[in-house]
């Protein structure tokens, strides 16, 4: 890795995809509130609806994630029954 090239904040995290519960570790340097221990280790938590685990690209299989209410809400604000 070149040096002097990454934030000073570029460090190890646990990503936690909340759909399926999958964790995995990578390197960010995206803000955390949380942490979670592993292997008597602690890491800063960054939980993602939809990762690489989840998404269809990747998986294959066709699944709605919509834990907002975002789709319901977009389809009552721009539906063509409401004039």
């Amino acid at each position: 890795m070149k040096e002097g090239i990454h934030p000073e904040n570029y460090r190890l995290v646990v990503i936690k995809d909340m759909s399926n519960g999958e964790t995995f570790f990578t390197k960010s340097c995206a803000d955390s509130k949380e942490n979670i221990k592993i292997d008597g280790k602690e890491y800063p938590l960054i939980k993602r609806e939809i990762t690489n685990t989840s998404h269809p690209f990747y998986t294959g299989k066709m699944k709605l994630v919509d834990s907002a209410g975002r789709i319901d809400k977009f389809r009552n604000k721009y539906s063509k029954s409401s004039k």
